[in-house]
């Protein structure tokens, strides 16, 4: 079985492109801090690129960006490339099944797309009126 759960922060905002034949993909990476210090008294972070494809990677580009805490589930995929002087290189890929937001959603006014709607006031309703009922006593049944 190949699963990964992470929780961490983007590390910066995320890139929408498509592939040739129109399908959305979503890349953007996340630090995650390891639950212990080192020698020195720091924390360690490891940092995992994320692979979001379809319709969830349309909605991590729409509603996260830099900075923003995710839960991530998904697989580790291993590639193998050439960089630009020949070397031979693996990368370590997260693609993702499932993303959940962890920050909450900010007031502010900066036209953020992650912020919140600006409130509105529902109109009025009318309360109904209540008509009297004569009960003569009869049951109708």
């Amino acid at each position: 079985m190949n699963k990964v759960f992470l929780i961490g922060n983007l590390t910066r905002d995320p890139e929408l492109t498509e592939t040739a034949g129109g399908v959305s993909v979503c890349h953007f990476a996340i630090a995650v801090n390891r639950n212990y210090t080192g020698s020195d008294g720091e924390r360690q972070t490891d940092f995992f690129n994320v692979t979001a494809w379809r319709g969830l990677a349309d909605t991590v580009a729409r509603y996260t960006k830099k900075g923003n805490k995710v839960a991530v589930t998904g697989s580790i995929q291993i590639r193998n490339y050439e960089d630009n002087q020949g070397q031979r290189r693996t990368a370590v890929d997260v693609i993702a099944q499932d993303i959940e937001f962890l920050t909450a959603k900010s007031n502010g006014a900066d036209g953020d797309p992650y912020d919140a709607a600006p409130a509105q006031s529902a109109p009025a309703k009318k309360k109904p009126t209540l008509q009297s009922f004569d009960d003569d006593g009869d049951i109708p049944f």
